[in-house]
């Protein structure tokens, strides 16, 4: 069976929803890998299949790095990289795994969006799907696989690789740091590898609702600086609506061909932007 891997950072109760989802599922996972970086290390969990925790004590969100550390560390051949704000359907497991050994591609798994207070105490599958809202910008089938040609659509929310090709396609680029573009970099190398990007349609997962900022200012510097990267490598831009937005607000200077920091964001503009309660996605 499959290695489910996930980060947390400070999102403990929402960690906990996405192990009920796993204790759920049929067949059960071969295992759960957690990378811990919260500023108080977690409790640790007790499943009815096996658990592993690293603790990844570091400043910021180092994502390549620990979604690295979590697959170094899995036992199965075929991985399932889980957000932490995710509950997996009780299929998710089987039907990825299945996917993973008829496919050697990057797949990716349709995550419906709930909204506040969308996950209550005694929550049932039933109930998130009937609240969950599809993302507006991917189209996944109703059942089975569906080819994607835009690598630019892969999202690290609920993917499945074998290990075989996460290694071929070198795993996640760690001169990405903190927060921004390292899963679009990710999926541009399974292109590069000649590898299919995937969407599967049925079981998914449902994504737990959490303040956001719009535009994300709180990972302003992370940004710009993975934008940075990535264009050097690939000669594109990414994340080209948070970059409009930070251009718009005067942070940055920005055409096809160059790109300037004109300031730091201020304190009220940060707390301007996190007020979207409401917000899913």
């Amino acid at each position: 069976m499959i290695s489910v891997l996930t980060l947390v950072k400070n999102r403990e109760s929402h960690l906990c929803n996405l192990m009920e989802g796993l204790r759920r599922s049929v067949p059960a996972p071969a295992e759960l890998v957690i990378v811990d970086m919260s500023d108080t290390p977690i409790a640790r969990p007790e499943c009815d299949f096996p658990v592993s925790v690293l603790r990844l004590d570091v400043p910021g969100l180092p994502l390549a790095r620990a979604r690295n550390l979590a697959a170094a560390h899995a036992r199965s051949d075929r991985f399932l990289f889980l957000d932490v704000d995710c509950i997996p359907a009780a299929g998710l497991c089987g039907a990825m795994n299945s996917s993973l050994l008829q496919n050697d591609a990057l797949i990716c798994a349709e995550v419906l969006y709930l909204g506040a207070g969308g996950v209550g105490e005694s929550w049932t599958e039933t109930g998130l799907r009937a609240t969950g809202m599809r993302h507006p910008a991917r189209d996944f089938p109703g059942d089975g696989l569906r080819r994607e040609a835009n690598a630019g659509l892969f999202w690290s929310l609920a993917f499945g690789v074998a290990r075989a090709t996460f290694h071929r396609i070198g795993g996640f680029d760690e001169s990405f740091t903190g927060y921004g573009a390292e899963d679009t970099d990710f999926s541009f190398a399974a292109r590069e590898a000649g590898l299919e990007l995937l969407f599967l349609g049925g079981p998914g997962a449902f994504h737990q609702h959490h303040g956001v900022s719009d535009p994300p200012l709180q990972h302003f510097s992370d940004i710009v600086r993975n934008a940075e990267i990535f264009h050097r490598k690939w000669g594109v831009w990414p994340m080209e609506g948070w970059l409009a937005r930070f251009r718009d607000l005067g942070l940055i200077a920005w055409t096809e061909t160059s790109f300037m920091v004109r300031r730091q964001p201020t304190e009220e503009e940060c707390l301007n932007a996190a007020r979207a309660p409401d917000a899913r996605y």
